[in-house]
């Protein structure tokens, strides 16, 4: 049969990146195998579990491009596993278990031997309590990992495990292994740190009389820069956030397919269908990848700049009518189209647009405090905008090529030359952007300020004199 893969986020949270990459694996396997992919929530944790954090899993899936075949919600099939589970206990498998947390503790520190539940209720013929699953107490449980290679567990150290709450809910390991077997799933490609609970589930598997073979590949595990395991306390790791400040779903999907596994021709950034096309498992290596923010950003900005023009304003649109320091009528999308190319030809991320433009829709100069201590405290700063605006003053000429002379002409007048006699255009456009526009960086001056017009380009130069 064609492969069956699943994905399987537990609506408690936000996708976080290590899950999305995991998606993405799974979707880059079905759609490069011809396979089937598919989305199951892991709901079974009734007191932790919201629909609205399953909507947002799923919105940023679709968000990914991450379009899914199937969809199962564990919460719809408690009397499945219920079922399975009384078959369990009937069958000699499992047992009911009343020890407290702090029982199992203290017997552990009382024998000096591991952490862990000892086997204390097996023969105690319990009718009630926790549904433990009764672990083989010799032998090996293995597997033959298709990234890691063959993975042995010996039984004796697994720990008899809950398979039921004491609330009669089922535990996720058996339902998974329970869905897998129902769902006739193929592979199981997931995170490296679920490696220590697929022993247990294989061995649910068994006593749960399954024939077919489960093939597990175990992801590399992703790390921060410090090569910390990356964690949602301490890192950005929410893809909704990263998709809210300007990253694009194509660029994102990109990078995560780099954490782990590359194409044999070493090229990192290609087309989603390329990646497809190439995906392999056998690629997928077992050292610890880097979730690099600047990296990802790079990715992003190559992204951007390989859009058509028409591409890019209407995808910068959200990002120009939401939470925008300009009033919606002062927004002038002609004004706006002329400065597109410039603008996409630098930004790395679309949350970076607006503060590009904002000086042209606000009325005023962006109000940036580091910018105008940096570049007004310097001696030229004072020279440059009082020779300018006599310069501007002087003549009603208004283009980019006619800003530009003008501002050699200041520069030359006020003894900003290099060494060949030449105006230094960079020293020189300093004081005006930042009284004109606000920031030290930016858009070119010359272009922006032909934008801007003669009339607002000087009252702001001389208001910005009168400050200095």
């Amino acid at each position: 049969m064609s492969p069956r893969v699943r994905f399987s986020p537990a609506p408690t949270g936000y996708l976080h990146v290590g899950s999305a990459r995991s998606a993405l694996f799974n979707w880059l396997y079905a759609r490069h195998t011809g396979g089937t992919f598919i989305v199951r929530v892991e709901d079974t944790d009734v007191d932790r579990s919201r629909p609205e954090l399953t909507e947002s899993i799923f919105d940023a899936l679709r968000s990914l491009g991450l379009n899914w075949d199937e969809t199962y919600y564990q919460s719809a099939r408690f009397e499945i596993y219920l079922a399975a589970a009384q078959r369990l206990l009937a069958e000699g498998h499992a047992y009911y278990c009343d020890c407290s947390q702090e029982a199992v503790k203290e017997r552990a520190a009382l024998r000096g031997g591991p952490p862990g539940y000892d086997g204390h209720c097996r023969d105690r013929h319990l009718s009630s309590g926790v549904m433990r699953f009764r672990s083989p107490d010799t032998g090996v449980t293995g597997w033959d990992d298709l990234i890691r290679g063959r993975v042995e567990f010996e039984n004796q150290y697994l720990e008899d495990f809950v398979i039921v709450r004491s609330n009669g809910t089922p535990m996720f390991l058996l339902a998974n292994a329970i869905d897998d077997l129902d769902m006739e799933i193929t592979h199981v490609i997931r995170g490296e740190d679920l490696v220590n609970s697929t022993p247990k589930v294989l061995l649910l598997r068994d006593a749960l009389g399954a024939e077919a073979e489960l093939l597990y590949a175990h992801l590399p595990l992703i790390v921060n820069e410090e090569r910390k395991k990356l964690s949602k306390r301490r890192d950005d790791v929410n893809v909704a956030d990263y998709l809210d400040r300007g990253f694009l779903p194509e660029a994102m999907v990109n990078y995560l397919a780099t954490l782990g596994w590359g194409a044999h021709d070493g090229v990192e950034i290609r087309p989603i269908a390329e990646i497809i096309e190439r995906f392999e498992i056998a690629d997928v290596g077992k050292s610890p990848a880097m979730f690099d923010v600047k990296k990802l950003t790079h990715f992003n900005g190559e992204y951007i700049r390989a859009l058509s023009g028409p591409q890019f304003i209407e995808r910068v649109q959200p990002w120009l009518t939401e939470n925008v320091p300009w009033k919606p009528e002062d927004f002038d999308e002609s004004l706006f189209v002329e400065l597109a190319p410039m603008i996409q030809e630098r930004v790395k991320l679309l949350g970076e647009v607006p503060e590009m433009v904002d000086w042209l829709f606000t009325g005023a100069a962006a109000d940036d405090p580091a910018s105008w201590n940096k570049e007004m405290s310097k001696p030229a700063a004072a020279p440059m905008l009082d020779n300018a605006l006599a310069l501007f003053e002087a003549d009603e000429t208004w283009d980019a090529a006619w800003v530009r002379s003008v501002v050699e002409q200041a520069a030359m007048q006020a003894g900003l030359v290099n060494q060949q006699g030449k105006p230094q255009l960079g020293k020189a456009q300093a004081p005006l952007r930042v009284a004109a526009l606000g920031r030290a960086t930016g858009l070119p001056l010359f272009e922006s300020l032909a934008l801007l017009g003669r009339d607002e380009t000087l009252r702001r130069l001389r208001e910005a004199r009168a400050r200095l």
